[in-house]
C-alpha cells in the first residue's frame, strides 16, 4: 500500500511560515509551478527559492540549480516542494534528505514509493499527490463549515 498524507501534517505545512524551495520553478508562466510559488509566497506567506536546472531567478527571488547549491543561511529548508516528473523526484528527495530539508511534497501526479519510504526513514515529513493550492481551498472550506 502507497503512502497516505496525514491531513496534519498537510495543514501544519501550510500555515506554519516556512521556506519552501520549489523544484521545478522557472519563469515559464504556464506552467503550474509558477503560480502554485506565487500562491505559497502571497497568500500563505511562505519564502519560496526556485530550483530550476537553469539556476534562473523567478518572482523577483534567487534560484539555484540544485538544492546544494542553496546557500547555509538560507538553511534549512522546511518544504522541498517537487514539480518534476516521477522518474526525476526520487533524486530530488535524496538531496532534501542530503541538506537536511523538514519535508517533502509532492505534487499532483508525481510519486516514488522507493523515494517516499526513504524520506520518510530519514524522519522528513511527506505528502504526495497533492497541491497546496488546492488543500488550502479544502482547508478553508472545512473551518466555515
Amino acid at each position: 500500500m502507497g503512502h497516505v498524507n496525514d491531513p496534519e501534517v498537510i495543514e501544519r505545512l501550510m500555515y506554519e511560515p516556512g521556506r519552501w524551495a520549489v523544484v521545478g520553478l522557472s519563469q515559464n508562466h504556464w506552467r503550474s509551478a509558477y503560480s502554485v510559488s506565487e500562491f505559497l509566497r502571497d497568500d500563505l506567506g511562505h519564502q519560496i527559492i526556485p530550483v530550476n536546472l537553469r539556476g534562473e531567478d523567478v518572482h523577483g527571488e534567487k534560484g539555484y540549480a540544485k538544492l546544494a547549491d542553496i546557500p547555509a543561511e538560507l538553511q534549512p529548508i522546511d518544504v522541498v516542494d517537487c514539480f518534476v516528473n516521477s522518474q526525476r523526484v526520487g533524486d530530488v528527495i535524496d538531496q532534501a534528505i542530503a541538506v537536511g530539508a523538514k519535508a517533502v511534497w509532492l505534487q499532483l501526479g508525481v510519486n516514488d514509493e522507493a523515494a517516499v519510504e526513504r524520506a520518510k526513514a530519514a524522519g522528513l515529513d511527506v505528502v504526495v499527490n497533492a497541491c497546496p493550492a488546492q488543500e488550502a481551498w479544502r482547508h478553508a472550506r472545512r473551518r466555515h463549515v
